[in-house]
């Protein structure tokens, strides 16, 4: 295995975190305005099913990212990290700002595709790192990766919320092209953060792997390869015992969690007499942000004292159930007490997806450990059936909501999140698989051991 070239520094380390966090953005910044905005051109098309498409759209960039990463991958092995990154960093201020023009459905489809085609930064950071850490820094800068995806997730639904239809905030803003595309200005302000970060990866940030040599010693793998190994290395990983049960849970997780991202908004602004809560693009940005403040504060503040004292394998559970009771409870939050209820509600689904994420990885990766499994092997597994929840949740999501949205109850805008409550049930019974490990445990407490000390 090659030695890492050199530690790439500050600077290096601060381009990557803002990478990750641009991209985030990018995935977040269109939550709270897409449901006006699908709504809006299927006015003007005559097109009836909103849910369907918001689904579509939803799903269109964890799809192309999916397909995608690996080839960005292998490309960055083949000529580096560098031009790679920079390459993903002018997609996104090409195709933000052009998803912010979309005039038909198609084309908003099409724009937020490419977005995810050119966008497989989140990867190729992860290599950089690996490329100039030693072991002892690898957890740590591997940190910053999960801190910047905190802090994007928080920022791109703020500012998809705050700047659409600036035009009837502002009256700088009528008469101008953001009058005319009420959502452009959000995508355009990611656009310029990502010009930014364009500009100091060109100056700051270093090329990490001796191209050359690596060439000389890897044998290059096409794209075809590549994805039949990661379907055939998920397979093997889903039929071991204990490994294969936490990535099931990691998976339903996720796809219950991301069946919210589609039908979310396409609840809460919907008309109060309908039963929805009548908000606006900005009050959805807000509850985002919301989610993701206390998602941060969660992970940084409660997720140490509460594994010390509880252990990893008892949380994972825990986190699902008050995960499920969050998403569960939206639709019944009444519109003559909103924000207290939406605050109950939303601090739920903080709390247990902040909780999930860590100890989730954390599970994994002492259980593979202990059993004798190959961490690349199974944290690949992971990110591969993770990605194919996140394809599968929106456009799930999306399908439900069309096919219910206008029934009775049961059978009506609740059963979406219904359906979020029960993967959350079915994926919280699972744990019953996973073996409480004394070495695992002992691990933890070795751990408080130490931060105390």
């Amino acid at each position: 295995m090659a030695e890492p070239v050199k530690d790439a520094g500050k600077g290096a380390l601060l381009v990557l975190f803002l990478v990750t966090m641009i991209d985030m953005i990018g995935f977040g910044i269109i939550i709270p305005f897409l449901t006006y905005l699908v709504k809006d051109l299927a006015q003007a098309e005559g097109v009836v099913h909103v849910g369907l498409w918001v689904g579509l759209l939803m799903t269109s960039y964890s799809a192309a990212q999916f397909l995608f990463s690996p080839f960005w991958g292998s490309l960055s092995d083949r000529i580096g990290r560098r031009p790679v990154l920079m390459v993903g960093l002018v997609g996104n201020t090409v195709f933000f700002t052009a998803f912010g023009f979309s005039n038909t459905l198609l084309f908003a489809l099409a724009m937020r595709f490419l977005a995810g085609v050119f966008n497989g930064n989140i990867a190729v950071a992860r290599a950089y790192i690996g490329d100039v850490s030693t072991p002892q820094q690898l957890a740590t800068r591997m940190g910053l990766i999960g801190a910047a995806f905190g802090l994007g997730f928080t920022i791109g639904p703020f500012i998809g919320g705050e700047f659409s239809s600036p035009a009837e905030r502002w009256d700088f803003f009528v008469g101008t092209v953001f009058d005319t595309y009420p959502y452009l200005l959000p995508c355009v302000i990611a656009s310029i953060l990502s010009t930014g970060s364009l500009v100091l990866a060109f100056y700051k940030l270093p090329e990490s792997v001796d191209v050359r040599a690596k060439n000389e010693l890897k044998e290059r793998k096409a794209w075809t390869a590549h994805m039949s190994g990661m379907a055939k290395n998920s397979v093997v990983m889903l039929g071991t015992s204990s490994i294969g049960a936490m990535i099931w849970v990691s998976m339903l997780f996720i796809f219950g969690f991301t069946v919210m991202h589609a039908v979310f908004i396409l609840y809460t602004e919907m008309s109060v007499n309908l039963g929805g809560l009548g908000f606006s693009e900005q009050d959805n940005g807000r509850v985002f942000a919301m989610i993701g403040l206390l998602g941060i504060l969660t992970q940084g503040a409660l997720i140490g004292p509460l594994t010390r004292k509880y252990g990893t394998r008892r949380l994972i559970p825990a986190s699902i159930l008050v995960t499920g009771l969050g998403l569960t409870l939206i639709p019944y939050t009444q519109a003559s007490m909103a924000w207290i209820q939406m605050l109950l509600v939303t601090s739920c689904i903080a709390i247990g997806n902040g909780l999930f994420q860590p100890s989730s990885s954390t599970y994994l990766t002492r259980i593979a450990r202990e059993e004798g499994y190959d961490l690349g092997a199974v944290m690949g597994a992971q990110e591969s059936l993770g990605a194919f929840a996140r394809i599968l949740g929106p456009l799930s999501g999306g399908l439900v909501w069309e096919l219910t949205a206008s029934g009775s109850y049961p059978w009506d805008y609740h059963t979406a999140f219904h359906l979020c409550g029960a993967l959350m049930v079915i994926s919280a019974l699972l744990t019953l698989r996973l073996p409480a490990l004394s070495n695992l445990e002992a691990g933890e407490q070795a751990s408080s051991t130490v931060e105390k000390s």
